[in-house]
């Protein structure tokens, strides 16, 4: 009777507490409470379609995704420089350099971030903060030719033409087909006077590719000795980008004063007056 007296006890408890329990759960509602690791896998996807979002220009909606991201990882210096990009493109100059610091806080080693930082800084006109984030990012990734170029580019603003000159030429031994380094120590060349070598530069980057600008230089440089092929380049190189006859344009693609009015004399030529008004109106 003892023995079953306590079972029936212990039987009431257990219902007793199983009830209560019922109905703690009822009153109280459940929460998930996300871990670290979930919420680190999520501002990464949020973060890879505000990259994505840039593709598609839609710039706003992509820094909207980058804050949050950030927001809810503020550790992951990826985060950063995808907001970063955003806010570039936003033309958030000051706050993507912000972001940019941020990012190299957390990873001072990934050479993205300084390749960005020099961007930003070419944008605000800070050429020597933007030279010494380019030096800084080559240090880490020595063999980057698109960032060695863009050295060579900064040097060329400066007139160093030596300079960009080498700079150029080691970035095409890294990639021998990349013949924008190549056509731009063509500008480089011409600007020291040396046109033959800056014929054969610009012939040798239309051979990789037959764009506007190394047969508009090569047409500036033959038009004395040869006008009927200057003018041939010069008409093919309007018909293929319009934005060549202007001069501010070219200016803004690191042309030197030098090939400027070369170029200016050439453009003048009645023969080319149909080709010049027309790449004019494409413009406008």
């Amino acid at each position: 009777m003892k023995k079953f007296f306590k079972k029936t006890i212990w039987a009431s408890f257990i219902c007793y507490y199983f009830f209560q329990i019922g109905k703690v759960q009822a009153i109280v509602p459940y929460y998930y409470f996300p871990t670290i690791k979930n919420l680190q896998k999520q501002s990464l996807y949020i973060g890879k379609n505000a990259y994505q979002l840039l593709y598609f220009n839609q710039y706003e909606d992509s820094l909207n995704l980058a804050k949050l991201a950030v927001k809810i990882n503020a550790k992951d210096e990826k985060l950063w420089l995808i907001l970063a990009e955003a806010q570039i493109a936003n033309k958030e100059y000051k706050n993507a350099l912000n972001s940019l610091n941020k990012a190299e806080q957390i990873n001072p080693n990934i050479s993205e971030i300084y390749f960005a930082k020099s961007n930003v800084y070419l944008k605000i006109s800070q050429q020597t903060n933007a030279k010494n984030a380019l030096e800084k990012g080559i240090k880490i990734e020595p063999n980057n030719h698109k960032a060695i170029f863009q050295l060579g580019n900064i040097l060329l603003m400066e007139k160093n033409y030596l300079g960009a000159i080498k700079l150029f030429d080691r970035s095409i031994k890294i990639k021998p087909d990349f013949w924008q380094a190549i056509n731009n120590q063509g500008l480089a060349y011409f600007e020291r006077s040396n046109v033959n070598l800056s014929i054969k530069l610009f012939q040798s980057a239309i051979s990789i590719e037959e764009n506007a600008e190394p047969l508009l230089g090569l047409a500036s440089c033959v038009r004395i000795n040869n006008t009927e092929l200057a003018i041939q380049l010069a008409k093919k190189a309007l018909a293929k980008d319009p934005k060549y006859v202007n001069y501010d344009y070219r200016k803004e693609q690191l042309w030197g004063e030098k090939l400027q009015a070369s170029t200016e004399i050439l453009l003048q030529n009645k023969q080319l007056k149909q080709d010049v008004m027309l790449a004019k109106s494409k413009i406008i």
